[in-house]
């Protein structure tokens, strides 16, 4: 495969074309095959996999083994689809992650989005979270765009102090991660203000029930976001449909 035709160049391109992208968070193979029906984007959510895989919270359980095997399910029924693997901190160390962003690539995702928590992690969108030295996170992000060859690269702070959002974002653009996103934002401003001051386009985490707004395609659009990512459409439609099965039963 020539490297214009990698998953990885294939998704930078799609984010540059289309302005926005939205990726749809998807829980097992099942899920996906059905949102890929709608989608050509998906999202190997975390969170969804947690309770699919465990029915636990998205407080660390995964492995990333684990989610190698997912990704590698997932492509076998969509060959042609973006696939954005959300790996948490990279499962700990610098070496493991550059290690679990080799067997990605290799297995066939586009992107991956990195966070700069500390262990024991937290969803981004729920309170107690625990952030990591911005040398440590830093060095980390570099040793993983140095080891990708063309895998799309989220950098992802779960920062809340302003000040601090706008030291990282600027960092994380000038280390070269493809895009940036903040997490667990409760308004728009910060993207406003960030994302006409990098060049790199910003992500938005859209999860429902989370502390960030409801927004339109158009809304993030303007604000400045190139990737929408919809963490839990596919797993929060199961539940209700599932339970109003069992009592129709």
């Amino acid at each position: 495969m020539s490297a214009d035709q990698s998953p990885g160049s294939r998704m930078r391109r799609a984010v540059l074309e289309r302005g926005i992208l939205p990726c749809i968070g998807v829980y097992d193979v099942f899920s996906a095959s059905l949102a890929g029906r709608h989608f050509d984007s998906l999202f190997v959510s975390g969170f969804g996999f947690a309770a699919s895989h465990y029915g636990l919270p998205d407080v660390g359980f995964i492995t990333w083994s684990e989610i190698v095997n997912f990704v590698q399910r997932i492509r076998t029924v969509l060959p042609e689809h973006h696939l954005l693997v959300d790996i948490d901190d990279g499962y700990c160390d610098a070496e493991v992650a550059c290690h679990v962003v080799s067997v990605l690539e290799a297995s066939g995702a586009s992107g991956v989005v990195l966070e700069d928590q500390k262990r024991p992690r937290r969803c981004g969108h729920f309170d107690g979270k625990q952030i990591m030295e911005l040398d440590e996170y830093l060095a980390k992000l570099r040793m993983v765009l140095a080891t990708r060859r063309d895998l799309f690269v989220i950098a992802r702070t779960d920062s809340t102090d302003v000040d601090d959002i706008e030291r990282r974002v600027l960092a994380f653009a000038e280390a070269g991660a493809d895009a940036i996103l903040v997490d667990g934002l409760k308004s728009l401003d910060t993207v406003r203000a960030l994302s006409s001051r990098v060049a790199q386009p910003f992500g938005f985490n859209q999860i429902a029930g989370g502390k960030s707004p409801v927004c339109t395609l158009s809304e993030l659009r303007d604000a400045g976001v190139g990737i929408v990512i919809y963490s839990t459409p596919c797993l929060f439609a199961a539940q209700p449909a599932i339970e109003d099965a069992m009592l129709a039963l």
